[in-house]
């Protein structure tokens, strides 16, 4: 079994510029010390607009910091947002690679369409369309990041002519892909797209061990045809952690924060009302916590021990993945470095055994329902090069119109920008004859 980090940023009300700058840098102190103990992965959410829950906007920008923060760990999305009004493909697919190329090749690319009104609404995508929209940004996105040059492309959504997207991601053809699930319907869309299966609806050990069957029996199946150009066959399942010796000191370190996490999440996605800029969440949630049931963190707060059991009912049922949400509510920055450290040296070792032959024994298996799923899918052509249309720069073409009137300098001073192409023929002076 595998074990990453999920952060989310939370920063409950009344939040500041100075409080947020505090809850990034622990995070990134967190994750660093995370790296030298040995955990797997570090997964940074999108969100926008919502307010004390997430203020992770700019995902992108943390994971570069940490991938010079960190040696080892793979570094994901978890996710990114696909739909073009929000993020367009091409600035995905160069962020993607510039990523890859800063962490030396340690980039997954998780993916998702969003799901609350603030966001949707906010960047004014139909909420109906929006999984159509998922499926030509992912697919184009990944046909950037493999195809030299992009042949262009007549969408739906989006268009745009022949391009070469630069720089290319150092993985091939691309960083693994995964996509957001919440419920079993969604899981296997993954399986039939050949991605990774992020799972946030934090279901118990038994429930997850059907929906891993599910997953797998349709990645060995017809039905999986790849929506990138690589097959992403992982399982992974989010839950929460805090460990102590004193089980009683894990749920008093842990408690609180998972159920605010819980009751946020409920309150963007189903029943809250918000005033942007008027937050009230951690407001309201003191309000409403004697009323929440007892059950956040199920499993994952506890000691040692009950923690081992908590995961390895995963590991039984064939979870390939457990990612721990962290920094919840208004959690202390000592007592997740604690924990962190203490699961690493008491449990995971436990949980990681053999796991180099799982995964050997894993990708034997998968080899041949992997070889014919890319057999499955349909490509987009190459262009060749006498077909590209060459791009003729603004200059030249108010030259070609009578209209080009040069404002640069080249007195000294700086960098003389060459005003003329100077291998181009040059016409002979009717004088001179």
């Amino acid at each position: 079994m595998q074990f990453g980090l999920f952060y989310e940023h939370q920063s409950p009300a009344p939040f500041t510029a100075e409080g947020d700058h505090r809850i990034f840098q622990n995070a990134l102190d967190e994750l660093e010390l995370a790296d030298a103990l040995g955990y797997d992965y570090a997964w940074l959410v999108e969100h926008h607009f919502l307010e004390e829950y997430s203020h992770s906007s700019a995902p992108e920008v943390f994971l570069g910091a940490l991938s010079q923060r960190t040696k080892r760990m793979r570094l994901g999305h978890g996710i990114c947002v696909m739909p073009p009004a929000i993020n367009h493909p091409v600035r995905v697919a160069e962020r993607i690679a510039t990523l890859d190329l800063l962490s030396g090749g340690r980039i997954d690319w998780g993916t998702g369409e969003s799901g609350t009104a603030l966001e949707l609404e906010g960047f004014n995508v139909d909420v109906d369309r929006k999984k159509d929209m998922w499926r030509e940004a992912t697919e184009q996105c990944a046909n950037m990041l493999t195809m030299t040059p992009y042949p262009g492309y007549e969408g739906e959504f989006f268009s745009m002519p022949t391009r070469n997207i630069v720089p290319k991601p150092l993985q091939k053809p691309h960083p693994p892909l995964w996509v957001a699930c919440s419920r079993r319907d969604t899981i296997l869309h993954a399986a039939r797209n050949g991605m990774g299966a992020l799972v946030f609806g934090f279901a118990a050990p038994e429930q997850a061990g059907q929906w891993v069957q599910d997953y797998y029996d349709i990645i060995k199946s017809d039905e999986c045809v790849p929506i990138g150009h690589a097959v992403n066959a992982n399982f992974a399942i989010v839950t929460a952690l805090s460990v102590h010796e004193d089980e009683q000191e894990a749920i008093r370190r842990g408690s609180q924060g998972f159920k605010f996490f819980g009751y946020s999440l409920g309150y963007y996605s189903s029943f809250g009302e918000t005033k942007p800029g008027d937050s009230k969440v951690w407001e309201t949630f003191l309000k409403a916590e004697d009323k929440i049931a007892d059950n956040h963190g199920n499993g994952g707060i506890g000691t040692p021990e009950q923690v081992y059991e908590h995961c390895k009912g995963y590991a039984d049922v064939g979870v390939d993945q457990i990612i721990f949400v962290q920094q919840t509510g208004p959690a202390n920055h000592e007592h997740i470095m604690q924990s962190l450290d203490l699961f690493a040296k008491t449990t995971m070792p436990r949980l990681k055994a053999d796991e180099e032959k799982r995964l050997a024994d894993k990708e034997a298996e998968l080899a041949p329902y992997v070889a014919a799923a890319l057999a499955r899918k349909k490509t987009m052509a190459p262009l060749p090069v006498d077909e590209i249309a060459p791009v003729t720069s603004f200059g030249q073409r108010k030259k070609d119109a009578g209209a080009y009137v040069n404002f640069r300098s080249d007195r000294g001073g700086g960098v003389a920008v060459v005003p003329d192409d100077p291998l181009a023929p040059v016409a002979k002076d009717p004088a001179a004859a």
